[in-house]
This record gives structure tokens, C-alpha cells and sequence, in this order.
């Protein structure tokens, strides 16, 4: 299969307007379109092909709720660490997406998965929550492409949502996703745009 450059620039432009999306509309996603986005995510690469990523749809309104409890806990927590003008800054962003987004997805990685049978993970056994992470991104690109937006939850402990969510011993909770319509879309990342944290450049470094 030869890609034209036209879609090096398409998927450079995908890339760019990806972004972490916190302002949803409440509109339900059709679930044709979810089925896409299942399927593309099984697509990602996965270390021995283990496919180690365990997602739960999270419809109940009382799951919902203790994990937005769970992010307000956890956010008091964060925000201690600041202090003056940037306590005030952190204050003033918006984190998550929990109230509005019409689909909700918390994810999992399974460390010992019975498939790909340990191959490539024996010296390097993070490799199965990298292999979620990209999993993880590749869902992120393809609701992008379907006019979606999708944003990570990450202040919320780990430990309590596997508890909450009653995860098998072997789970990992890996992250805690919002998906839906985005009430804007922006190329410019919102911690950016904010003043908070600049899109600063990470140049390889020759050795």
C-alpha cells in the first residue's frame, strides 16, 4: 500500500486539531459511530499482540457520580500545591469533561493477559500499559477524524478507581476517558491557550 502525500498532510492535520476536551455537548453519540471507534481502537499495536486494554462503558448515573466525587477529592488535593497567582490560575481551569459528556469510558490494563503468551514484556513488563496508552491514543485520533472530542481524566487515584469500578486483582486503571460532540474546537491545546503551560517544542537529541 503506497499513501499519497496528501495524507501525510491529512493526518498532520488530524494531529493538530487533537486536542483534550473538556467542553462537551450533551448530544448522544449514534452507536454505528461507536462501533467505529471500538473497532479502530483494536487496531493499535499491543506488545506480543497481547491487547491488553480492558474498557468498561460507564452508563450507570451512580458509577458516574462517584467518580466525579472522586475527581472533585482528588482535585482539592492538587490544588493544595499551589499557591498565590498560580493557586488562582489552577482554580480558574477547567479539568474535566464528567457533567456534560454523553459517553464515558474507564480503562484498564490487564497484566496478565493470557494472549501473545508474555512475548516482549518479559524484561520490560510496562510495556502492556504502553501498549494501552497507544490504544488509548488511537481512539483518540479516530474520534477526532469523526468530528468527536475526547478528553483524559487523570486526577483521580488509581487504587479507588479500581475499587470502584470492582476490577479484577491483574487490572491496572489506566485512564478515565469523556467522549462526545465538543461544544468548540481549537489547534490550540486549552493549558496553552491559558497561559498555564506553552506547547513547547522536545527536539531529538543526538548521541
Amino acid at each position: 500500500m503506497q499513501f499519497s502525500p496528501g495524507t501525510a498532510e491529512m493526518l498532520e492535520t488530524l494531529m493538530r486539531w487533537r486536542r483534550d476536551v473538556r467542553h462537551f455537548r450533551t448530544d448522544p453519540v449514534p452507536a454505528p459511530v461507536l462501533a467505529r471507534l471500538q473497532q479502530a481502537m483494536e487496531l493499535a499495536p499491543s506488545v506480543g499482540n497481547s491487547r491488553p486494554w480492558r474498557v468498561l462503558l460507564v452508563e450507570s448515573p451512580a458509577l458516574r457520580a462517584a467518580v466525579r466525587a472522586e475527581f472533585v477529592r482528588c482535585n482539592a488535593q492538587a490544588a493544595g500545591i499551589y499557591e498565590g497567582e498560580q493557586a488562582a490560575a489552577y482554580a480558574r481551569l477547567k479539568l474535566a469533561g464528567l457533567d456534560n459528556a454523553p459517553v464515558q469510558l474507564a480503562v484498564f490494563t490487564d497484566l496478565t493477559p493470557q494472549a501473545g503468551h508474555g512475548l516482549g514484556r518479559q524484561t520490560m513488563p510496562e510495556t502492556l500499559e504502553q501498549s494501552t496508552a497507544m490504544a488509548i491514543h488511537t481512539l483518540w485520533l479516530t474520534a477526532r477524524a469523526e468530528n468527536l472530542g475526547m478528553g483524559m481524566v487523570s486526577i483521580l487515584e488509581p487504587a479507588a478507581m479500581e475499587a470502584l469500578f470492582a476490577a479484577a486483582p491483574c487490572w491496572r486503571f489506566s485512564a478515565y476517558l469523556c467522549l462526545g460532540w465538543p461544544e468548540f474546537t481549537d489547534d490550540t491545546p486549552l493549558l496553552h491557550r491559558a497561559d498555564w503551560q506553552k506547547n513547547t517544542a522536545m527536539p531529538w537529541q543526538i548521541r
